[in-house]
């Protein structure tokens, strides 16, 4: 399992990704599940994804074989970032059409999404959502945001801070903490993490960092929202049971000991 979150903002794109990939308790290691493509002054595409990891793996280094090709369709010479959505997808489907049926034959799903963020030329920044069909979505001004694998832990601080004029700095912080509160709760999403930042229409990427439990600032973040949010729990106030109606108007079942 992994955890990546993207956001598409008024002043650009904020993308994390972990890097943790497990088959087990006793068998877990590290992966990168971010890539990016990248040609100043062009373009930059940012692919992040989740799912099993040699479906996902084949599809990555299918899309840089493919880029390396002089005359083919690709991310490298894709004219919009709607074309290079379409170009994952297709390729999602061809290594779904050639592994498919052998790993439903040993009990494998097909199981891969991916994330792709970035901005090509005078087009503004765009952030899409790729699902394993090979369709896609894209994020919008009401929903600036999205998140691939396990996304449940880290959900609900992304909906309740970020919007699409939310700033690069704070986006960042907002993703951090997302990934602290999945990792605290899940084992199967883990450090180091992959963090990219990238100002709308420079072209290049701004920043792109590897976050370690080394790194002050996201050990900081880990100790400090525990501590905050506990603050915040304490200082509200235990139910007032007397101003509480004395049944519920709709009481659940009661199931009784019958003697």
């Amino acid at each position: 399992m992994t955890y990546c979150v993207a956001m598409c903002l008024d002043e650009g794109l904020v993308c994390l990704s972990d890097s943790r990939t497990n088959a087990g308790v006793d068998h877990i290691n590290t992966f990168r599940k971010m890539t990016v493509f990248e040609r100043a002054g062009d373009r930059v595409l940012v692919l992040m994804s989740a799912g099993n990891l040699a479906i996902t793996q084949a599809v990555i280094s299918l899309l840089r074989e493919h880029a390396a090709v002089q005359d083919r369709d690709s991310l490298w010479n894709a004219p919009t970032m709607f074309e290079c959505a379409r170009l994952v997808g297709q390729t999602i489907r061809g290594v779904h059409r050639q592994d498919a049926e052998a790993l439903q034959q040993f009990g494998v799903d097909f199981s891969a999404s991916f994330i792709l963020a970035g901005q090509i030329g005078d087009e503004p920044p765009r952030l899409f959502n790729i699902y394993a069909a090979g369709n896609f979505i894209e994020a919008s001004i009401d929903t600036p945001y999205f998140q691939i694998g396990e996304s449940k832990y880290g959900k609900p601080i992304v909906d309740r801070i970020v919007t699409s004029s939310t700033s690069l700095d704070e986006a960042a912080k907002c993703a951090l903490i997302s990934m602290d509160s999945t990792i605290r709760s899940n084992l199967s999403v883990g450090l180091p993490l992959d963090l990219l930042v990238y100002r709308r229409d420079e072209l290049r990427v701004a920043r792109h960092l590897s976050v370690d439990w080394d790194n002050p600032y996201f050990d900081m973040i880990h100790r400090e929202w525990g501590a905050s949010l506990r603050k915040v729990f304490n200082a509200l106030p235990d139910p007032d049971w007397s101003r509480w109606p004395v049944e519920d108007p709709v009481p659940a079942p009661r199931i009784g000991v019958v003697s």
